[in-house]
């Protein structure tokens, strides 16, 4: 191995990577001892020069350097196809009936600026540093090896790219991708748009949130279900195969509702089923008017609140909690005495207390008693790491009425 530049650390600045988070900011480099250019792998060391990793050196990012490994390792394609076999390993064993599923999850894999997902055969690949980025032909070549996909598609259109000094780019990589694809989630068939779907296609953090908060449909007779920001149908369509006797789907996207009713239809739940495209706060505020002394009529007997992050930084989190208690609120007084509330949020930072806080005073604004029956958390394929907090943003409650 070449010799590699080193960044030294200001003293009190390596407890936290000591500790396993794998972000270097530029506010905790000491100095460098040698010129290192931006994507290059560099070893990091604290203010006594004792060594506390290697990783991707970046100086136009915030994050200086990306930590790979506690030793000095060789990037390569070896390199990656031995973290995607761990990180494989890991999704097999907790999710093993699987067969769509991320597979990388940047930070929680030890491959921090790197996200691969796996939709049937398909994969879609997403690097969000510098470094990462220089190594795409390896990362390829790797996933290529372990899967024989029949395309790997490139998702390049995030945000934090450009912190990174890196352009937006999509497209196939390899393979041929077929021009509608049907992912498996939980049996349940759902029609994806894999070059300009959300995320990299569709919500893979929610797979096991979609079964868990269909429980509670055999378990409320005649089942009256409100789906509000709906997206493909994930919620929606799991609480109609469960039983619920009607389904309302509710989101703002025209493309979104269409599809979720090719969904419906797919697995023949449509029946059961109606959509609508519209704002889901203004349907919620129509349905909840009501004149002086006349009262909201209850009628839903399962209710999901999914909406999309209100807050990309802590400066919205205001706004957003003003938005979440809105919509709490509303929807509270549609819910049935026993209905079930299923909430969530994909913020991280809104805290899991925080969030809950906000749906306790919109119920005691609504004058409704909440019994708190589940709580929900990313699925396994999204791994929470306590060292790093921000591989942890997705939480959600289940609530029931109890007066």
């Amino acid at each position: 191995m070449n010799t590699l530049s080193t960044v030294l650390l200001k003293p009190g600045e390596a407890d936290r990577v000591l500790a396993g988070h794998p972000w270097v900011y530029h506010g905790s480099v000491l100095r460098l001892t040698q010129p290192a250019n931006d994507g290059d792998i560099v070893q990091v060391k604290d203010h006594r020069q004792r060594l506390l990793g290697v990783g991707f050196y970046n100086s136009k990012s915030k994050i200086n350097v990306r930590i790979l490994a506690p030793d000095r390792i060789e990037v390569n394609q070896r390199f990656f196809e031995e973290r995607i076999r761990a990180s494989l390993s890991l999704r097999q064993r907790y999710m093993p009936g699987a067969t769509s599923f991320r597979v990388v999850n940047s930070e929680s894999d030890s491959m921090s600026g790197l996200i691969i997902d796996k939709y049937e055969d398909v994969l879609v690949l997403q690097t969000s540093a510098l470094g990462m980025d220089r190594h795409k032909a390896e990362i390829v070549a790797a996933l290529q090896s372990i899967f024989s996909p029949r395309a790997i598609v490139e998702r390049n259109e995030v945000a934090s790219r450009k912190f990174e000094g890196l352009p937006d780019t999509s497209g196939v990589l390899v393979g041929e991708l077929p021009p509608s694809m049907q992912v498996k989630l939980n049996g349940l068939a759902f029609e994806t748009d894999l070059i300009a779907g959300h995320k990299t296609g569709l919500y893979l953090d929610q797979q096991v949130n979609y079964r868990l908060v269909s429980e509670f449909v055999p378990k409320l007779p005649g089942a009256q279900v409100l789906d509000c920001f709906s997206f493909l149908g994930g919620f929606g369509l799991h609480a109609a195969r469960a039983g619920a006797a009607h389904v309302h789907l509710l989101d703002q996207s025209a493309d979104a509702t269409e599809a979720g009713k090719r969904n419906a239809k797919a697995n023949g739940v449509e029946e059961q089923c109606s959509f609508e495209n519209v704002n889901v706060f203004d349907w919620l505020k129509t349905q909840t008017a009501s004149k002086p002394n006349e009262k909201v009529l209850p009628r839903f007997d399962l209710i999901v609140l999914d909406p999309p992050s209100f807050t990309r930084n802590r400066a919205a989190v205001g706004d957003a909690l003003r938005g979440y208690k809105e919509i709490h609120l509303r929807a509270l007084k549609l819910l049935k005495p026993g209905g079930v509330l299923a909430t969530f949020c994909c913020s991280h930072h809104v805290s899991a207390e925080l969030f809950q806080d906000v749906i306790l005073s919109a119920a005691y604004d609504a004058h409704k008693l909440l019994r708190r029956v589940a709580t929900y958390g990313q699925s396994p394929d999204h791994p929470v790491m306590p060292a790093i907090p921000e591989t942890e943003y997705l939480k959600g409650y289940a609530f029931e009425i109890v007066r």
